[in-house]
């Protein structure tokens, strides 16, 4: 019976794009719809369906990723930029979301560029008929006609057919090692990838590009090993189109201080809105979910004179005459709202206890002590101020755990009283008065902002 169960989900699997051909071959594509297909961190129209083909618009830079991973296997497909210069690409084995602060996944991606980029020194470290190369701390072994830097495959002739004519791949990619075709003929080789199993994506670069006649043939396992294997991605949507603030009521009268600028939600704290609620919220509600959000403090131009060491236990560090001892420091002050309200906010800040803490939960002297201690950070994982973080999220029931940059620095807090639903919110923090801040400004930007909801 067990078996009977395998073999039809697999039949299911296959069916859902088509059957196998004489060749071994499956469609990737249908020509009707994606099917198979998911935004990774792009908006619904950066990819689309049009005439039988995946159409790009280029923007935002971002990727169309596989529903599923595949280990080895022959890719084949066509295509065609509209415009001189058009860039693309076909990543494979690569991680189901972007690394953190960047456009991209990592894993190894093969050229798909127009011969008419042309610019000074293209080819001393890229070229536009087919390089092969490890993207955002992949690995490869470049082998064949090697780039003068050492670290892509380019191909050994160029066979590339210019804007607006077809072009043909072949990528066959087996237990790590690659090899592409290129109008018929093997042109650039590759070895010993990791990972090297992991999603296909298509990526968006800028301008409009066509895809059709996408196909796979599924070779036997080699059995990789964990760390061979993409990080999986499976029931993540994007809450950020990387091009608008669609998904997010910004407040009324705000007059465009939450913007998104070069594909990140940027904000400068100076939000006109006449409410005192000038943050930035999710349309829709949520109960169980796991949130990805990437973020940055821009800069700390304010001196907070009221800082404070925090202890382990969630109360702060007194001074000789027993009450908590402030201290002046450059701050930056933002957050993220659960379930929507502002008490229970996982925070953004430069206090030396790092962000991930919950301040609201933290200082609320009527919580038993375990619930505050909880709701302090076990370590600071802050990167510098300038430089991309990322809060993985998860909330289930009353439970909230945050890690920061993959450390755990809430393990997990129940917290009485947290509301079963609710939206997300990116706080707003900061006045002035006369051109100079009175308090902590949000001076951060957001981007690769995925949620899952949990059953």
């Amino acid at each position: 019976m067990k078996k009977t169960i395998l073999i039809l989900a697999a039949c299911l699997a296959t069916c859902a794009l088509g059957a196998a051909d004489d060749d071994g071959f499956v469609p990737l594509f249908n020509g009707k719809d994606l099917s198979g297909w998911e935004p990774c961190n792009v908006a619904p129209e950066t990819f689309t369906v049009r005439d039988g083909l995946i159409v790009t618009t280029g923007r935002p830079v971002g990727t169309l990723r596989t529903t599923r991973m595949y280990e080895n296997f022959i890719v084949e497909f066509e295509w065609r930029h509209m415009k001189a210069a058009g860039n693309s690409g076909l990543f494979i084995w690569a991680d189901g979301l972007p690394v953190t602060g960047s456009t991209f996944s990592r894993g190894i991606e093969i050229q798909v560029l127009d011969p008419g980029f042309n610019v000074p020194g293209k080819n001393e470290w890229y070229t536009t008929h087919g390089d092969i190369f490890a993207v955002n701390g992949a690995a490869l072994t470049v082998a064949g006609r090697i780039s003068p830097n050492g670290k892509r495959s380019f191909p050994a002739e160029d066979r590339t057919k210019p804007s607006p004519e077809w072009n043909h791949y072949r990528v066959v990619a087996t237990n790590g090692d690659i090899s592409l075709s290129v109008n018929g003929k093997v042109v650039t080789i590759a070895r010993a990838a990791s990972p090297r199993k992991g999603y296909l994506m298509l990526e968006a670069e800028g301008s409009e590009a066509h895809f059709r006649n996408l196909r796979i043939r599924e070779l036997p396992s080699t059995n990789p090993k964990p760390e061979e294997i993409a990080v999986e991605g499976i029931g993540y949507v994007p809450l950020f189109t990387g091009l608008d603030l669609r998904g997010w009521k910004a407040p009324a009268g705000d007059n465009g201080h939450w913007k998104v600028v070069k594909e990140v939600i940027d904000y400068d704290s100076l939000s006109e809105a006449p409410a005192a609620d000038k943050n930035l919220w999710s349309e829709k509600e949520y109960g169980d979910f796991q949130l990805v959000a990437d973020w940055r403090i821009k800069a700390t131009p304010y001196t907070n004179p009221r800082m404070y060491h925090v202890r382990p236990d969630g109360t702060e560090e007194p001074g000789p005459d027993g009450k908590p001892q402030p201290y002046p420091g450059p701050d930056s002050d933002s957050g993220i709202f659960l379930r929507g309200a502002g008490k229970y906010q996982v925070n953004i800040w430069c206090w030396p206890v790092g962000s991930g803490e919950m301040y609201g939960v933290r200082r609320d002297a009527a919580l038993p002590p375990e619930v505050r201690a909880g709701a302090t950070p076990r370590l600071k994982a802050d990167h510098p101020v300038g430089k991309w973080n990322r809060f993985d999220i998860t909330v289930r029931g009353s439970t909230v755990k945050v890690l920061l940059n993959g450390q755990p620095v809430l393990p997990g807090v129940t917290i009485p009283g947290l509301p079963a639903r609710g939206p997300i919110a990116l706080q707003h923090h900061g006045s002035q008065k006369d051109g100079k801040w009175t308090s902590p400004p949000a001076l951060v930007q957001y981007r690769n902002i995925f949620i899952r909801e949990l059953k």
